[in-house]
């Protein structure tokens, strides 16, 4: 039943194997058998007889069987630096077992919770309610109450003071708050006896006064530390106390009811009488080093994340916290809750002692019911009001009871509210008007206003189904309308069509009749050109096709003349080209783009290797940014320099650059790198090499991060005419310091430059081109968050070109003009 509860919880088959794994540990070790023995230098030790029960705990944990049994019965001293091991007695290794077993408990059982709670949590990120039931028996009171039922009995001092803050003092002081008149309505308050036992001192020259306070300090306290010195120190510090009554105090000295060993408090609920035996043990409850270090050691996957104090690396040998102060902790943390919400309370009265159904014992009732602070709560629920509510949520709901407030109210809330109430002839001491919220007295008047208010929904719902049964005919009534449209329009091209069928058989004779008619003028004009043929002999018929020759030839010449004469300059750029006649335009054409193509030849021919790089670069900046980048356009006719910063020349820079052995620089420029934590400019020297990326602090020269070219993702900007560069790194599980980081924002004034080189660098690196994005929104990873990095204009008094950027939470705003 339980694994089948697991696996519908969802739970994994390994997950639910570790959790039975150390469940039976627990057992097993709660079989260990310590037997005593005299070492040889005369201090007491112990051995482990029943060596297979720590074979199995063994087996389950995942380690070695030297390794636990040193753990159980060995102890190391660690003083001033000197580490000492020394054997434990049967009774330290028995405290120690049981601690161990303790610890292995608490910290499964709160995994188990942990676990459960992700996995039925919400899984949606939007705001959800959320409802809780807190389940307590109450207060304990045996014949012998020891440190269990004092934590027990503080938490439900803990939870009566927030009953009486939420339902007794805070409604009384809204009352107040809002103007309503109130008699006040006295009740017990329970706050001096939480600062008995909780209570710390807020200033160092003063002892601490609070039962739990001086518990722990007394588990600290160097020297002979025993419960009698613990009850010593109460009667000491709360002797004056009202609520506090010990034998060792002067006004209870005479009392027999008290033993020498115990304490007494007088709860809300009553007085309880404390055992003090145990209670130094039971709030120490410490779990020794070296089983930590076993269990941190062990191969199951659950113990290293129990037990992190038992990681060797770590430094820190602070006192692990008292029970009593983990308690306190849990207690707080609830009472937080609990007052973050609004909490509703079922108090459950007990008829007898005895658990007998059928009797009822009076006094017993009557004393519950008054301690529990019943009898002020019905006084101030009877007196007070049954319901309240702010204004603007009270008219939102109920606005359509009042002609005046539907279907919105563009007035005061107050006013509308109370336009609601006389709208439904409510009488005036039945509600009151507080300052932001209206009071109503009886709950049978906000019954009949829900009533009236589902009556009129019922109202408000028949005119939206006449609304929609209207839209529902308007649009079968278009929908029929369109039909007839589509009817109309097949049936005029039906008689189109046959109309032009008749047009089309009339046209056919008329053809007839032409071809007949075409027929007898192509004869006539064939016998002529036969009686032409016939006399062309007779005359010199060879004259015209020489002059037509000729013609031909004389055009084509002062053609390529003019051509000739009106050819452009040697630039590429230039477009310029001599006019013809239509008839040699397609020649033209051709000539003009040979011409073209021979220019641009001669052009390259001229330009050595560097030239031509640098060729390349502006070919890719167009590539990449025109018509895309505002600033583009203003970069075309300057020359790339790169080296702006003089780096070259630097001698700190070439000694770095001979220890990482990284010396061709491509660009070097003074950047401000925008912070990622709080977007503020921060001034750095970006030096890019054929190989990295280096980022260096300016005044020292020295290199704070480097970035392999071959890491870059992604190179993303804006549209515009701002000059920041986002850089993105391919994410990496465990990379240096640079990819932790994450993505690389910052503003470089010659941004088409740097882009180009980086695009031409990268490629040549990793024989990849870089992906080069530019838009508003640029999604970005800092840290291992991730960042939405959003550009705005809209900084209209400032000059072109200037950023401000401002981050919150995942969003960074980078505004520009």
């Amino acid at each position: 039943m339980y694994q089948n509860g697991m696996n519908v919880i969802g739970f994994k088959p390994e997950e639910v194997t570790m959790t039975f794994q150390l469940v039976a540990s627990i057992l097993k070790l709660g079989n260990v058998i310590f037997q005593a023995k005299s070492n040889k230098d005369g201090t007491d030790g112990c051995d482990l007889p029943n060596m297979s029960e720590i074979s199995d705990v063994c087996d389950m944990l995942g380690c070695s069987t030297e390794l636990m049994c040193e753990a159980l019965t060995t102890r190391t001293v660690e003083a001033k630096g000197d580490k000492v091991k020394r054997d434990l007695e049967v009774a330290e290794a028995i405290y120690a077992r049981d601690a161990l077993c303790k610890a292995i408990y608490s910290r499964l059982f709160s995994w188990l919770v942990s676990r459960i709670n992700d996995s039925i949590k919400v899984k949606s990120k939007q705001k959800t309610k959320a409802m809780g039931v807190l389940d307590i028996y109450g207060f304990e009171v045996f014949k012998t109450n020891g440190y269990e039922q004092f934590i027990i009995n503080y938490c439900n001092e803990k939870l009566q003071q927030i009953f009486i803050e939420r339902t007794l003092k805070e409604e009384q002081e809204e009352y107040v708050k809002e103007g309503i008149e109130w008699i006040h309505v006295e009740y017990f308050n329970n706050a001096v006896i939480c600062d008995l036992i909780e209570k710390r001192p807020g200033r160092k020259d003063k002892p601490n006064t609070g039962i739990l306070a001086m518990l722990d300090e007394e588990c600290m306290r160097p020297g002979n530390v025993t419960d009698m010195t613990f009850l010593e120190k109460m009667n000491v510090s709360c002797a004056t106390h009202p609520h506090y009554e010990s034998r060792g105090c002067r006004k209870n000295q005479s009392d027999k009811t008290l033993d020498i060993d115990v304490f007494r408090l007088k709860h809300f609920a009553g007085s309880v009488v404390y055992k003090v035996n145990g209670f130094i043990d039971k709030n120490n409850d410490l779990l020794f080093r070296d089983l930590s270090q076993a269990m941190f050691k062990c191969k199951h996957k659950l113990l290293p994340s129990f037990f992190p104090e038992g990681d060797p690396k770590l430094k820190s040998r602070k006192r692990p916290p008292t029970a009593g102060s983990q308690f306190k902790a849990s207690v707080t943390e609830l009472m937080d809750n609990l007052l973050s919400k609004s909490p509703n309370y079922i108090r459950c009265i007990k008829p007898n002692d005895f658990k007998k159904s059928g009797q009822l014992d009076l006094k017993l009732v009557e004393h519950q019911v008054r301690y529990l602070g019943l009898m002020e709560n019905v006084r101030v629920r009877r007196a007070g009001y049954a319901f309240r509510q702010i204004y603007e949520q009270f008219l939102f709901r109920y606005k359509m009871l009042a002609p005046e407030t539907w279907p919105s109210w563009h007035g005061a809330p107050k006013e509308g509210v109370r336009l609601i109430l006389v709208a439904q002839d409510v009488p005036v001491d039945e509600y009151a008007f507080g300052k932001t919220k209206i009071f109503i007295q009886n709950p049978k008047l906000l019954f009949d206003i829900e009533e009236r208010r589902r009556q009129k929904m019922h109202d408000l719902a028949t005119m939206v189904q006449k609304i929609y049964k209207g839209w529902k005919q308007r649009t079968y009534y278009r929908l029929m309308k369109k039909s007839q449209v589509i009817i109309s329009c097949r049936f005029r091209g039906f008689w189109a069509k046959k109309q032009y069928q008749r047009t089309k058989a009339a046209s056919l004779v008329l053809q007839c009749y032409v071809r007949g008619w075409k027929l007898v003028i192509i004869h006539k004009y064939h016998n002529g050109w036969k009686v032409r043929k016939e006399y062309r002999r007779k005359f010199k018929s060879i004259a015209g096709p020489k002059i037509v020759k000729f013609l031909r030839v004389a055009l084509k010449k002062r053609f390529l003349l003019r051509v000739k004469s009106g050819l452009p300059s040697m630039s590429p750029l230039e477009k310029t080209w001599p006019k013809c006649s239509p008839l040699f335009s397609t020649t033209s054409d051709q000539l003009r783009d040979i011409h073209h193509k021979w220019r641009c030849m001669k052009y390259r021919q001229r330009f050595d290797e560097a030239e031509r790089y640098k060729m390349r670069e502006k070919l890719t900046a167009s590539k990449l940014f025109k018509d895309r980048k505002p600033t583009y356009s203003q970069t075309v006719p300057v020359p790339y320099k790169g080296d702006y910063q003089n780096i070259r020349q630097n001698p700190q820079w070439q000694k770095m650059a001979d220890k990482i052995q990284d010396h061709h620089i491509i660009f070097s420029h003074l950047v401000k790198k925008i912070h990622r934590a709080n977007g503020k400019l921060v001034d750095q020297l970006l030096v890019m090499t054929t190989r990295f990326m280096h980022f260096l602090d300016h005044r020292t020269m020295m290199i704070k991060y480097m970035i392999p070219l071959s890491e870059v993702q992604r190179i993303s900007v804006s549209p515009f005419k701002d000059c920041v560069i986002a850089i993105h790194i391919q994410k990496q599980q465990n990379g240096d310091l640079w990819s932790k980081k994450g993505d690389y924002v910052f503003l470089c004034d010659h941004l088409i430059e740097l882009v180009a080189k980086s695009y031409l660098a990268i490629e040549n690196s990793s024989s990849k081109p870089p992906e080069v994005q530019i838009q508003n929104s640029i999604p970005a990873l800092f840290g291992g968050s991730e960042v939405e990095i959003t550009f705005t204009e809209g900084m209209k008094d400032l000059p072109s070109g200037t950023v401000k950027a401002a981050r919150k939470k995942h969003n960074l705003t980078i505004m520009v003009q």
